[in-house]
């Protein structure tokens, strides 16, 4: 007989370490780093006999007295398994509903389609439309197939197949990027490994993008590093090698547009044309390397020993690689920074003989105008494939508690004007 009950995080780290699907958002680690947030967590289990068949961290959020649950990527079960997740959900429904839990938000691993990075269709889940039927019998309200970031977790994901030798993966990227990244180490950019005190970079690069605040990654890097499964970098532009560098094609630059200059003189009255596009293409040159030479003056007088211009926390789980956060200096993007120190990274793990990395949320790339179309571009360029999934789902645990939060929305609304 079938049985829902509390695991420890012993049992439930057991089961997610034979479990079929992973996700660094169902992990002991993870359950740590919410708590320390103030979240409520527990870890459920249905036992079978002696056996976990089916299990999931709980994170609790109480808001207006009222007590709300989230299951981070979804529960760990087969969900192609229309009998199993029945039972589950039974239980589940019980088991919360007895702890005043009114309801559980979800957004599942289960994949809809993957697109290339063309964004060409290159799987799709034939199931999908039998496991999307079966979660609407057992009464899991679907919050809709967002295009963006409205949801709980994105509905998207880049993920990188880094199951190819490193340089193969060099090849795979976009011919821009390949070039960024050369031109960010010919100007000096150099990737850094830091530590829990460098993540003050991290926190004032997404600061104004990311809502939480710098205890969230000290936390984060804690849990995680206490077993090995999280590491930050950054890039480091040194700055008085990149004036050099600079003062050097400045000068080079100028004696190539005087020596023009000189030719078109010589040949004044002759059909040039070619000579006096060449000259004019000098004279860019000149005046490119011109304003180059001011910013590395400043960068050297601000940054004497250095400017940090990207930086990057990655967490470590299975056989995959999460970035979890990333940021650079919006100052400072003609740099590359952050296309050599992902490029990098990419590298490192391929090497280490990670399979997956995972580049984090993108949004709906058949969307027309997207806003977001910089950010999923930057990510394809890597060569990475587009993940989408069902998307955000929503439990109702406890009908009586969960009516009285429904009709209190509009008063809680009214409060908080």
């Amino acid at each position: 007989m079938m049985k829902m009950k509390q695991l420890t995080a012993t049992e439930f780290e057991e089961f997610t370490n034979n479990f079929n699907i992973h996700s660094l958002y169902q992990t002991v680690e993870y359950a740590d780093v919410m708590a320390r947030q103030g979240l409520g967590t527990l870890f459920v289990g249905m036992i079978d006999g002696n056996s976990v068949v089916a299990a999931s961290l709980i994170l609790v959020e109480k808001s207006d007295g009222f007590n709300y649950a989230f299951a981070p990527r979804g529960f760990l079960i087969n969900y192609n398994n229309y009998n199993l997740l029945k039972k589950f959900t039974s239980l589940l429904k019980k088991f919360l509903g007895k702890r005043d839990i009114i309801a559980v938000k979800l957004n599942p691993l289960i994949i809809k389609d993957v697109h290339d990075k063309n964004n060409h269709l290159k799987e799709t889940n034939d199931y999908f439309g039998k496991i999307y039927n079966d979660l609407k019998r057992l009464d899991y309200y679907h919050l809709g197939y967002n295009h963006f970031f409205e949801a709980f977790k994105p509905r998207f994901e880049a993920i990188l197949n880094l199951d190819y030798p490193y340089y193969q993966l060099f090849q795979e990227m976009s011919k821009q990027y390949r070039t960024k990244i050369r031109s960010a180490e010919k100007n000096g950019m150099k990737i850094h490994k830091g530590n829990i005190n460098n993540l003050d970079y991290l926190y004032l690069q997404t600061k104004e993008k990311y809502p939480r605040d710098l205890k969230f990654f000290q936390d984060v890097y804690q849990v995680f590093g206490s077993v090995g499964k999280v590491e930050f970098y950054y890039a480091k532009l040194d700055t008085t090698y990149f004036l050099t560098k600079t003062q050097e094609a400045y000068a080079l630059s100028e004696q190539k547009s005087s020596d023009i200059n000189q030719q078109v003189l010589s040949n004044l009255g002759e059909n040039n044309s070619r000579l006096i596009d060449f000259k004019i293409f000098c004279d860019n040159q000149a005046n490119f390397y011109k304003n180059e030479l001011i910013t590395a003056t400043n960068l050297l007088r601000d940054f004497p020993t250095g400017a940090i211009l990207a930086s990057a926390m990655i967490v470590k789980n299975q056989d995959e690689i999460y970035l979890f956060m990333d940021g650079f200096e919006p100052s400072y993007k003609h740099f590359n920074a952050k296309h050599l120190l992902l490029w990098k990274l990419i590298e490192k793990f391929s090497n280490e003989g990670f399979k997956k990395f995972n580049l984090g949320g993108v949004t709906n790339p058949n969307v027309e105008n997207n806003p977001y179309k910089g950010l999923n571009d930057f990510k394809r360029n890597f060569g990475a494939d587009i993940y989408e999934y069902v998307g955000d789902l929503e439990l109702i645990t406890n009908k009586a508690l969960y009516f009285m939060y429904r009709n209190a929305a509009p008063i809680r609304n009214l409060l908080k004007r």
